[in-house]
Order: structure tokens, then C-alpha cells, then sequence
């Protein structure tokens, strides 16, 4: 990961243009009909069907491998699928007997490490993704496109001479510039430093945003697809696991995996027994899973509730970590064989050694069938 020192902080927050200014596209919609993408003895997709809507911003999640930057490089032409259908608008882009140049297909494409050309200047750079103007009037697209990142300035420059933060913003430019009609991104902002991240990250929505470019965004960071997405398309093992708001995946979990994508727990694998499973919180309803099968209880940090002792389960703080807004404590409770993670409230603080009660929020405890590696 690259560090930027303070000041390209403050230029990454202030440095863009006026919003608003970024210049409309007109979306198309995108499908993808049976993709299957093999290398050799890979299979990176195995069947992926999904449907974006003109306009909507999808982010494509998962861990390394898990397919998402293979299925973007298919939407953008740059791979051919092993089988299946790409579709723009309704109008087949690649299949078994028809494919179309990445050039042809109204596609604006930025890669993770940026792809600006060394040779060109910044200028440059971003009238390369124009086609099909007279030269004034590309120009003249490229400068517009460069004002609303802030970076018309440095128009006459060369890559080396920007830092890692306007890379990424000469990168934007150029892909929206063209004002494609699918905008599509892979990991835009794994290269920058956390501060600088936040920064970069609100204003490449806002121009997403103000183009209305249809926008497939590919990321590793359930942080940043939720920030940024109007639907979340979790992927795994090349196939989609979930797909839905964020809220709906954080809350509503398909599985066991979705669940621990999203967020960290303290588990109780248990049996089941008579539709319910026997936990040192008391009995816990498990109406989906059959007796004698094995159960995870799912409790996350911020559901578990500290009291004075002497109400609810006995515990005992063994450690605490002030992070701000909340203290990490780790927490030794009766009937656990290792310590309870809680994330409390800094207003409340429990030293270490102190005896407190331990409770739960039993409305966000989470029950899944115990069947993940």
C-alpha cells in the first residue's frame, strides 16, 4: 500500500472539481446468460446469471480468486467467455457465435493499477479513450473531464510526476470521459492510503453519480461496497453466493459465509434439539435446523451488552483497546472456553479485571447450519 504524506491528504479531499459538472451518460443495462470462464483446468465462472439495471451501481465482492475481476474483464471484451452470453442493452456483445471489440462496445474501463500510458501526458492519457471526434472537440471533452477531478492543471504533465492519489483520478477521467454507457471499475481504491481512501472514494461516487453510467465496481472491502453500492453481488468459488442491498446481506444472511464476510462473531457450535439449541445466554430457537444437526450461533460484538456485576452471566475483562468511539474489550464469561469480543461504548469504560454482567441482544444473534469449512 502506498502512504501519501498530509498534504495529499488535503489535496485529495479538496483538490476536485465543482460537482455536478461531470457530464451525463446515457446507461444501458447489462447481463450476463450462463458465463463460464475456464483456464485450462480453472474454473474462474462457473455459471454466473445476473442482470444490472440501467443506471444502477453494482459493486462485485469477494476474496482473491473468487471470480469478480474475471466476470468485469468479460463484461469489458478484454476475456472471451468459455461459454455463456454478455449482453448490453439487449444486444449481444459476446456468445457462441458473436463478439464485439471492447472498442465497440461503449464501455469505459479502469484497471486497478490505472494503465496510464508512461509515454503520454495526462492530456493525453484521456483523450486516448475518446473516439469518434474531431480532434478540438476531444480536447475539449479531456479538459472538461480533467476540471472535474481537479486535475486540468496538470494536464501537461506526465504520470511519473503524480502521486498515487491523481493517477487515480486521471485514470476516473479518462474512463468517464467518453460518458460510456456501463462504467466499470476494478478495485479503484486498493491502492491508496485509508485517509486518503475515504476522500477519493466520496467523490469517484459523486461523479459515478452525476454520469448515471450504468457501474460494475469491483472490491475485497465489505466497507467500501457498502458505501458505494445500490446492490452488493457477493461471489465465491465463481458462482454468486447473494445479491442484494447491503443491509439486506448484513442482516439478512444467506449463509454462514455471508455472514462472516460481513462481519466478525464470537460462535457457538452447538446440536440442535427440538428446534432450539442450549446456550450459556439460555435457549436459542433454531426452526430451519433438524435435531441432531450441528448449529453456529453467530453473536456479534456490538450485540453482547456489558452491566454491572451481578446481573446476567458472570464475566471478567481480560483485556481493553480504546479505538475511539467504542473500546475493544475481550471478555472472560461463564460457560465459554475462550473469551467473548464486544465492542462497547467508550462512554461506558470497564477496566481491566473488573467483574461485569454479560448479556446479549437476542435480536441480533444470527443461527445458521453448521456446514463452512
Amino acid at each position: 500500500m502506498t502512504v501519501f504524506a498530509d498534504n495529499e491528504i488535503e489535496r485529495g479531499w479538496r483538490g476536485w472539481g465543482r460537482r455536478g459538472t461531470a457530464g451525463a451518460s446515457i446507461p444501458v443495462s447489462c447481463g450476463f446468460e450462463n458465463i463460464w470462464q475456464r483456464f485450462g483446468d480453472v474454473t474462474a465462472l462457473a455459471g454466473v446469471d445476473l442482470t444490472i439495471d440501467a443506471g444502477e451501481v453494482v459493486c462485485l465482492l469477494g476474496q482473491s480468486g473468487c471470480g469478480k475481476s474475471t466476470l468485469l474483464r468479460v463484461a469489458a471484451g478484454v476475456e472471451r467467455p468459455s461459454a455463456g452470453r454478455v449482453l448490453l442493452d439487449g444486444r449481444e456483445v459476446a456468445g457462441p457465435e458473436r463478439f464485439v471489440d471492447p472498442e465497440r462496445r461503449g464501455v469505459g474501463l479502469m484497471f486497478q493499477d490505472y494503465a496510464l500510458f508512461p509515454h503520454l501526458s495526462v492530456l493525453e492519457n484521456v483523450c486516448y479513450g475518446i473516439r469518434g471526434l474531431p480532434a478540438a472537440d476531444t480536447r475539449a471533452s479531456a479538459l472538461r473531464a480533467l476540471d472535474r477531478v481537479g486535475l486540468a492543471a496538470m494536464a501537461d504533465a506526465y504520470p511519473h510526476m503524480l502521486s498515487g492519489g491523481e493517477q487515480q483520478r486521471v485514470a476516473l477521467a479518462r474512463a468517464v470521459a467518453p460518458r460510456p454507457g456501463v462504467l466499470l471499475m476494478d478495485e479503484p481504491f486498493s491502492n491508496l492510503d485509508r485517509r486518503l481512501k475515504d476522500a477519493v472514494r466520496e467523490e469517484t461516487v459523486a461523479v459515478i453519480r452525476e454520469t448515471g453510467a450504468t457501474s460494475v465496481i469491483v472490491t475485497h472491502d465489505p466497507e467500501d461496497a457498502m458505501r458505494i453500492a445500490d446492490r452488493i453481488v457477493l461471489m465465491r468459488h465463481g458462482q454468486i453466493v447473494q445479491s442484494g442491498p447491503g443491509e439486506e446481506l448484513y442482516m439478512r444472511p444467506a449463509s454462514l459465509f455471508v455472514a462472516r464476510f460481513f462481519s466478525d462473531f464470537n460462535e457457538i457450535s452447538t446440536t440442535a434439539r427440538g428446534g432450539f439449541v442450549d446456550t450459556p445466554f439460555g435457549r436459542i430457537a433454531t426452526p430451519d435446523i433438524a435435531d441432531g444437526q450441528r448449529a453456529v450461533i453467530c453473536i456479534r460484538p456490538q450485540a453482547v451488552v456489558l452491566r454491572a456485576a451481578g446481573f446476567c452471566l458472570p464475566g471478567r475483562v481480560v483485556s481493553r483497546r480504546f479505538l475511539g468511539e467504542v473500546d475493544v474489550l475481550q471478555v472472560a464469561v461463564q460457560g465459554f472456553d475462550r473469551p467473548l469480543t464486544i465492542r462497547a461504548p467508550e462512554h461506558k469504560p470497564f477496566a481491566e479485571g473488573a467483574d461485569v454482567g454479560v448479556d446479549i441482544k437476542r435480536e441480533e444473534v444470527l443461527v445458521f447450519l453448521d456446514s463452512e469449512p
